[in-house]
Formats: C-alpha cells, structure tokens, sequence
C-alpha cells in the first residue's frame, strides 16, 4: 500500500539461505562483484498506477520479453553505494541521499520516472538490514549495493518505456584492482571519447560503461590498468576514468581535478575529497587541466601525485601514463603522502573509526 511518497515493503524471505559456513567460506575471498547475497529489492512503476509492488524477495533472475524496451533502447540507470562494519558490531552506509539525488538526476537524462529520494534510501536501508550477516569483516572490505532501473514495457518504437522495474542487489567485495592500495598505469584514449557535450557523460547509465570498455580493452592490450579518457571537442582535457574521476597534486600541496561541465560523471566520493582536502586546510580547484600539461608537470616534478577516486575503487593512486604520443611517470610511481592522507580521512570515517563530522554516515544497527 502506498502513503504519499512511501510503499510498505512486502518482505519474503529466502527459503533456502546461504548457511552461515557457505556464506562464511564465500566471503572469505569475495573479490569484486561476483558473489551475491540471498535477496533483492523490486518495485514496479506504470504510468497509471506510478510506483508500487515494492518487494524484498529471494534474488532471482528477471524474466524479460525479447521486444523489452530496455534491450533495444538501453533505458538503464544505476548506482554504486556500500554498507560498512563498524567497530561496534554495527553497520553503515555512506551519504545515501547523496546517491539518491544522482539516481533521479540520472532518471531525468534517461527519460524515466524520478524515484523518490525517500524510497530509494529505504529500499536500500531495508536490504542490508536483512542481509547484514553478508557484510565483510575483513579489512578494506564492505558489502556492495548496486540499485538500478530499467524499462519493462514490451514494445518495439523509439519512446521513453511505460513501465519500469526497480531492482537493488547486493554483492560483499574486497578490493577493486587485484593490486590492491599499488599504484595503477592508464592509457590515454585516442581513438575513443566516453562522452560529448549534451550527452550522457553526467548520468550514471549502462552505456556511458559501454562506451568506455573497446577503450579498456586497447589499454589492457599495451599492459595498463586502466584509460583516462579526454574531451570529445578538442581532445586535449582530462576528463575522468572509465569508471573513474581523477585528481592531480602539486608540489605546493594543492589539489585539482576537471570541473563538472556534464560530461563527467559528479562521483560522490569526488564530492568527498573535495571537502575533507579543504578541511585539511588544502587547496582545491575544480579546472580544466590538459594532457599535454599533466606530462610536463610530471616530468618538471610540479606534479607530485594523481589518484582516480569512486564507490568501488575509493582512492586509487596513478603511477604510469601511457599513450601513442605520452608516456610519463608520476613522482616516484607510487601512493603518495597526500594521496594516502586523503585515502585514510575518507575510510576511516566510512568504517567508523573517526568522527562522521559532516554526518556522512547513515547508521542502520
């Protein structure tokens, strides 16, 4: 039943659970998105009943029509957020209203129903409270929570889907890279653009992933990590990661990163660090900073540290560039001093080991 912006949660439980030593064995090496908890949220939206059906029931594959909307238009958004274990036994997760925001920003750009702020937060607030047995304990490691939307409707014809399914799933991960907290090397994308101006580049959408992947794989063929993509008009400004944003730290202690023109995605651990650095007494800019200047900061020593920063990687120090025309390594090729500052202000707060002083964290047990 629906009151206003709220659905009361038809919770079925999964008859036949992980027991606690298969889920124990699981998450003893979970890596990164490919072991799954025992349940998932769904809520149905139609346009003439709106949201409704909100479910936490046994995670099961989805039953789709070939004519689904969704398969031949990719009206797809998602979202990428964490529950962590804290000291006390309890759990969190991290500025959840702050991915609900990006969700219907992302909904908007898709052309698909705006779900409540409210809902989207409880949705997520409800699963990790049934599936808190699947939180890692591990050092670094936490429960992965992937929200996403998709259009339902069975029908072939360029037009925004009539129906929707909302789905939340749940995925305990360690570290994202196999290197762990070691620096990673990138590729400089050429060939390739993740986004243009008046694109998708600010939404978190299925295809922007898509587009960036021929990329990857060109990076990973000439030994690197990862692919720093550069603006689609002038190819010549930094942009972001395939999954990524990214940051630059100069001899005098001060950080940049590419400002938000909507063709980068506004991570929320960007957000993040762009606080705690100021709150450190640092010096953030939000400009513009090209190729051509990264490699000659680099090799000046003007340039001190890179790092790429997300919900799955959280802080990742950059090493090594690579490309046709660049080739450069930054400072020493490992973690930096503010890098790893800035790495340790944010989890420790996430993990509840520091004081949560801009009430980031939302408690749930």
């Amino acid at each position: 039943m629906s009151t206003g912006e709220t659905l009361i949660f038809d919770i079925q439980k999964n008859p036949n659970p992980a027991t606690a030593s298969e889920r124990e064995a699981l998450l003893q090496n979970p890596g990164f998105g490919r072991i799954f908890t025992d349940h998932m949220v769904t809520i149905r939206y139609s346009q003439d009943r709106g949201w409704h059906s909100a479910k936490i029931e046994p995670r099961k594959a989805l039953a789709l029509d070939p004519a689904t909307v969704v398969l031949h238009y990719a009206q797809e958004i998602f979202e990428g957020m964490k529950a962590y274990h804290l000291p006390d036994g309890g759990a969190a997760l991290f500025r959840p209203s702050a991915n609900a925001r990006r969700f219907q920003n992302s909904a908007e750009r898709l052309a698909m129903p705006r779900l409540p702020e409210e809902l989207f937060v409880e949705s997520v607030r409800e699963l990790v409270k049934i599936e808190r047995e699947w939180i890692p304990t591990a050092e670094g490691a936490s429960l992965y929570l992937r929200p996403f939307l998709i259009g339902t409707e069975v029908a072939l014809g360029t037009k925004p889907s009539a129906e929707y399914i909302y789905c939340v799933i749940a995925s305990p991960v360690a570290s994202f890279f196999k290197g762990g907290g070691s620096a990673v090397t990138l590729w400089v994308s050429e060939n390739f653009t993740r986004a243009a101006p008046g694109g998708t580049g600010a939404a978190k959408c299925g295809g922007n992933y898509a587009a960036s992947l021929a990329a990857l794989a060109e990076g990973q063929r000439e030994g690197c990590d990862q692919v720093v993509f550069l603006d689609a008009v002038e190819k010549r400004w930094i942009e972001e990661l395939g999954g990524m944003n990214v940051f630059f730290v100069f001899d005098d202690g001060s950080l940049q990163t590419p400002p938000l023109t909507g063709t980068i995605l506004p991570g929320i651990t960007r957000d993040s660090l762009i606080k705690l650095g100021r709150d450190m007494g640092l010096t953030v800019r939000e400009e513009p900073y090209s190729i051509e200047q990264w490699q000659a900061d680099a090799e000046s020593g003007r340039l001190r540290e890179s790092f790429a920063c997300g919900t799955a990687a959280v802080v990742t120090p950059i090493g090594k560039v690579k490309g046709r025309k660049h080739s450069f390594t930054i400072g020493d090729g490992n973690a930096g001093a503010t890098t790893q500052r800035l790495k340790a202000a944010l989890t420790d707060i996430q993990f509840g080991r520091a004081p949560d002083k801009n009430e980031w964290l939302d408690r749930l047990f």
